[in-house]
């Protein structure tokens, strides 16, 4: 009698296997290289460096190196201006003086780490005893850190340093400049304005300067209902140091709002329009001095 045949398949035998991480592959979706080796052995294309999502990645590595490095930084102040200023113009020794006189108020001094009044104000800060830093940038034209910088860092995108300057500053004083000086004063203004920050003193040295450009805002921009009487009220108009750094102890510590009434600690900003804020501005009433006596930009 013939025996009857087991027709259930006979189990094969148990096949070779290899682990990437949480998962398995078997025969010929086995890869005999490792993660490791695969990165270190080959180039492979290089196009992907130059797309959008490694971009971001870049991005993200500056806001992460810029926020470890500023974290524990302390009260501190933007300073701005030229990088052409030459090391013979009054504003430079100007800026140096601010740095100084900012670091004995118990402030570590920021700038954009190049020359010119930048170099200045760090040089300031450095001689003073304090923290002198500088957030540089790259451009077509390279400038370098300038060597009175205690700690720097280099940004590609203006964007990511812009965010240091303002996250880590209690204001910003600002001194003759260009382009770029006008644009961190403007942005910083639109934040004001927003509300995006608030209790944050901006102060321009310079009255030669920075008239020009605050007697068009008033009679232009003001005037022409593009801005309200209050948006002037966030700018300080001086030539003296000391001033400059009694406005920004004044209006840090006052928790003020910005655009409203900044008279605080005997120090009045003065708008165009009467109310208790003129005398930052030219052309406006007298700002009120400690004494109750006008204080004069000079």
């Amino acid at each position: 009698m013939r025996e009857e045949q087991d027709e259930r398949p006979t189990r094969p035998d148990r096949p070779r296997e290899k682990q990437r991480g949480r998962i398995v592959t078997r025969r010929t979706q086995m890869q005999t290289s490792t993660t490791d080796q695969r990165l270190l052995d080959t180039r492979g294309p290089s196009d992907w460096v130059h797309t959008d999502p490694w971009r971001v990645m870049r991005i993200q590595s500056e806001f992460v190196e810029g926020f470890g490095m500023l974290a524990e930084l302390g009260p501190a102040i933007s300073v701005f201006g030229s990088a052409r200023t030459k090391v013979e113009d009054p504003m430079y020794a100007a800026a140096e003086r601010l740095g100084g006189a900012l670091v004995e108020a118990g402030y570590a001094v920021i700038t954009g780490g190049g020359p010119g009044v930048m170099e200045a104000a760090n040089k300031g800060a450095s001689q003073a005893g304090g923290v002198s830093v500088g957030l540089g940038i790259e451009l077509p034209f390279e400038q370098g850190m300038n060597p009175w910088v205690d700690i720097g860092l280099n940004f590609r995108y203006f964007f990511a340093r812009k965010t240091m300057f303002v996250k880590y500053a209690q204001g910003f004083v600002v001194l003759p400049g260009g382009f770029g000086t006008f644009d961190e004063l403007f942005e910083a203004l639109t934040l004001v304005q927003t509300r995006k920050v608030t209790s944050f003193p901006l102060v321009l040295i310079g009255t030669a300067y920075w008239s020009g450009l605050l007697t068009w805002l008033r009679e232009t921009v003001l005037a022409d209902g593009k801005i309200k009487p209050a948006d002037l009220e966030m700018l300080h108009l001086t030539d003296d140091v000391d001033e400059a750094v009694e406005v920004v102890r004044a209006v840090e510590q006052s928790h003020v709002p910005a655009g409203g009434d900044l008279s605080v600690d005997g120090l009045a900003v003065d708008g165009p329009n009467g109310d208790g804020a003129g005398g930052a501005l030219p052309g406006g009433p007298p700002a009120q001095g400690p004494n109750g006596g006008p204080v004069s930009p000079d």
